[in-house]
């Protein structure tokens, strides 16, 4: 074992890295594989970090293990040697998955050989600046930068990335000059008239008042209260913009006959990652509002995307839902509807509202105008064409499904149906072609009879598209609301990031807990009320809310204040020896579980003559306003009943302090000390993980406060871990994610990494609000 690890090692994982992937059989398996051909190639156990990065990211990615040699003699041979070139190999192998590969048009998809010079990538800036030159100079910095690197990637394929950005940085900057006083300034909102009062909007319930302090409903009063003026079940035609067609009202009684009346909501995630902060938001806010009314919530799975999806995200997924204590109605999948959601889409062509188109990926980005040659193509050659979609006649991205319509935000004929021939993780290779989500989402809610379709602000744009598809279909068309998302500083969410966080080894997988992962609280030992809790404290707002890990952290504190027993641990020992006690002096100590509550239980801990204190709890050189030990002063000992003095000093060969030997006299007879400190006798040893935020900035993601990007924000100090803290034996059968509090430093879970030799503890939160810990 410590072999492969180092073999890992070798081609540039750190060993943590190592250690994780060894956990993996099928990845470590792989890997090694790939690691041996790759020696075998070069003659040479020397492989380069770059080299072996690439190794790494394809064994990863590849599914068809078939192709590993061909693939690690084009990255051993540096014919492919980025990122970019990586991706588009797979992407070919992947479409390409039976027989020889045809090593010619291989290599011209993957770019191998192309030069792309520092003269060619300099023209091709300049012609895109000069063709957006008079928008730039009117708009100056307020204009969208990302269109210019979007052009400038599209046409300079297989040019280095970074090289690509300066120059393009360069020569705006050549055009317009640094940065003025006006362009730093944040642009003006336009004004907005006031709505009319039937066009209803979540309102917010709660508030932050200027001492940070949080006032509050309960989530239940909030989202059955008055500040929720939604539409009644059967009454969406009261909604504003709502599409009244003749058969609408003949629609919403058949759905009022199926449901009763009923309110019905739906929780839809993406089955391609795990959830976070915000989704936490989202769960309380759709479970939360059918609970408050007497109605009921689907768990639905968006699984439309077979490339992106695994087993492991379904199931935790469901395990958040339930453990932040809500029941779904029922479990249902997109993918139950494949066959219906084709049958609608054969419809929506005979109705002559969409069509197959033959437009490539970056033509269709962001549905650009002028349209598509096809859109007035017959309906019978789409019907046909559609069917050898279905068939497997086409290649991927050969042909789509497109619906004939204009989105919000002036996006032109969004994608029905695209090609993918990836097995899917419940129907298999029965389909090769999958619904989008503009295509899925409204006609699963009718199906399902969702009665309010809760979903975030960024998917308002999507709302006219929502109810055009419903109504172009003739059938129920449920109401979608938006709400504002809930952000936190001095983390990402964005799936992408946690991915490439836990690919460079900065974290240790999605639930590490210094991530923001519903996972990665969890084993921090956030307690599932307390994150309700915070979402009802930030309210229902139709704003997007970004809050400070601090109001999160409060949240966690009032809860385990209530709820997590008290222990005492040692994280710094420093050992004292009670001289004046005999050799075999014992007792045991009832301590309180709730010192605030004896009532509510009480735990046995040893006492003898050895006992540990932290290192911060004495100072051999007294110092103005320090209440602890010192030769000169005395502490006494919590529960022990004893104060203590020094009486000797030992240190060791380096000087450092290692021992005190000590005296003790009743604390009934003592002069009354300063301080009360925590000690352990005959303790266990243990593990102690202490986390502090994972990044320096508050906006990591931004590149106004972050200009070298996300990952060169990483705090250094994120994590530091104790190996040999010590605590006291009543802790000895605790289970994992069981939390409590060690007096006088802090809340604690137990991790999973504990082992019947050893318990793992991670620090929850401080004992305080700590502006430098999450």
């Amino acid at each position: 074992m410590a072999d492969v690890v180092s073999s890992f090692m070798s081609i540039g994982l750190s060993e943590q890295k190592a250690k994780e992937t060894l956990k993996n059989e099928t990845l470590s398996s792989t890997l090694k594989k790939a690691i041996d051909l790759a020696q075998g190639q070069l003659g040479s156990s020397a492989i380069d970090k770059i080299t072996g990065t690439l190794l790494y990211s394809m064994v990863t990615r590849l599914k068809d293990t078939n192709r590993l040699p061909f693939l690690t003699k084009y990255i051993i041979s540096r014919k492919i040697t980025t990122e970019l070139q990586l991706s588009a190999a797979l992407d070919f192998v992947k479409s390409h998955p039976q027989g020889d590969v045809d090593q010619r048009k291989f290599e011209v998809a993957c770019g191998v050989g192309v030069v792309v010079t520092p003269e060619q990538i300099e023209d091709a800036v300049e012609l895109i600046i000069r063709k957006h030159k008079d928008q730039l100079l009117a708009e100056r910095y307020r204009f969208n930068m990302g269109i210019l690197m979007g052009e400038a990637r599209a046409t300079l394929k297989w040019a280095d990335g970074k090289i690509v950005k300066n120059e393009v940085d360069m020569q705006v900057l050549h055009l317009l000059g640094p940065k003025t006083e006006a362009d730093l300034e944040k642009k003006s909102k336009a004004v907005k008239p006031k709505a009319p009062e039937k066009d209803v909007k979540i309102e917010q319930a709660s508030a932050v008042n200027g001492d940070g302090n949080i006032e509050n409903k309960s989530l239940m009063e909030q989202l059955r209260g008055e500040a929720l003026k939604f539409h009644k079940p059967g009454e969406n035609y009261k909604t504003e913009g709502y599409v009244v067609t003749p058969n609408t009202m003949n629609l919403l009684k058949k759905h009022l006959e199926e449901t009763g009346g009923q309110v019905r909501t739906r929780f839809p995630p993406e089955p391609n990652g795990i959830l976070h902060i915000g989704h936490a938001k989202a769960i309380n806010f759709n479970f939360g509002f059918a609970k408050a009314n007497n109605g009921i919530c689907f768990l639905r799975y968006d699984d439309t995307n077979p490339e992106k999806e695994e087993e492991k995200y379904f199931t935790a997924i469901k395990d958040m839902v339930e453990w932040l204590g809500y029941e779904p109605y029922a479990v249902t999948h997109a993918s139950d509807n494949f066959q219906r959601l084709y049958n609608l889409a054969v419809d929506l062509i005979r109705r002559g509202h969409a069509y197959v188109c033959h437009q490539r990926g970056e033509e269709l980005k962001g549905h650009n105008v002028p349209s598509s040659p096809w859109r007035e193509r017959p309906v019978e050659e789409s019907l046909v064409l559609f069917e050898h979609m279905r068939k497997g006649m086409f290649a991927e991205g050969e042909a789509t499904l497109r619906m004939k319509m204009v989105m919000e935000d002036g996006k032109m004929d969004p994608v029905a149906y695209r090609i993918k021939y990836t097995p899917h993780h419940r129907t298999g290779d029965t389909w090769c072609i999958y619904p989008t989500y503009d295509y899925t989402h409204c006609l699963c809610d009718s199906i399902e009879n969702i009665t309010h379709s809760l979903c975030t602000k960024e998917f308002q744009a999507r709302r006219s598209s929502y109810f055009w598809l419903c109504n172009a279909l003739d059938v129920y068309c449920p109401v979608q609301w938006e709400y504002g998302r809930l952000n936190l500083t001095y983390t990402v969410v964005s799936k992408r990031k946690i991915i490439k966080l836990v690919e460079t080894g900065v974290v240790r997988d999605w639930d590490d807990p210094r991530l923001f992962t519903l996972t990665a609280l969890r084993r921090r030992g956030f307690p599932p009320q307390a994150i309700n809790n915070f979402c009802a404290r930030v309210g229902v707002t139709v704003a997007q809310t970004t809050m400070e890990p601090h109001l999160l952290e409060a949240c966690v504190r009032e809860v385990l204040n209530d709820t997590a027993p008290r222990a005492m641990a040692i994280l710094e020992p420093l050992k004292v020896t009670i001289i004046n006690l005999p050799t075999n002096a014992q007792k045991e100590l009832r301590v309180p579980d709730f010192p605030a509550n004896e009532a509510r239980g009480s735990h046995v801990v040893p006492f003898s003559k050895t006992i540990f204190i932290e290192q911060s709890d004495f100072r051999e050189v007294m110092e103005k306003g320090y209440k602890r030990l010192t030769p000169d002063q005395s502490v006494g000992l919590r529960y022990a009943g004893y104060v203590i003095s020094v009486q000797r000093v030992i240190k060791d060969d380096r000087g450092k302090v290692c021992e005190l030997e000590v005296t003790c006299v009743s604390s009934d007879t003592a002069e009354k000390p300063k301080a009360f400190i925590h000690w352990v006798s005959e303790p266990l040893l243990c593990e102690v993980r202490l986390y502090e935020r994972l990044f320096l900035h508050k906006n990591p993601e931004d590149p106004a406060e972050v200009p070298a990007g996300f990952l060169s924000d990483i705090n250094p100090n994120s994590l530091t871990v104790i190996e040999s803290a010590l605590v006291d034996r009543s802790v000895g059968k605790a289970k994992v994610f069981d939390k409590f509090q060690f007096e006088r430093v802090g809340y604690f879970s137990v991790d999973a990494d504990s082992t019947p030799e050893k318990l793992v503890f991670n620090r929850t939160v401080t004992l305080k609000e700590d502006p430098g810990k999450i």
